[in-house]
């Protein structure tokens, strides 16, 4: 799979705090929206997964 272009999560409004997500260099990356030359964290594609599937069970809640 080629890299592609950063993708904002269409769930984030205007101005709000968001990541971004992309292939970089062959893998997932994550990054601040708010910040695009900043740092980017990239995870193997199983770890990726793993981040998704806690994402969506709510699962960082506090």
């Amino acid at each position: 799979m080629s890299d592609t272009g950063w993708k904002k999560s269409s769930r984030s409004a205007q101005g709000s705090n968001c990541v971004e997500t992309a292939r970089r260099g062959g893998f997932p990356a994550i990054r601040d929206s708010k910040d695009p030359a900043g740092a980017q964290l990239r995870l193997s594609d199983a770890v990726f997964g793993r981040f998704i599937h806690r994402v969506k069970q709510d699962g960082f809640r506090r």
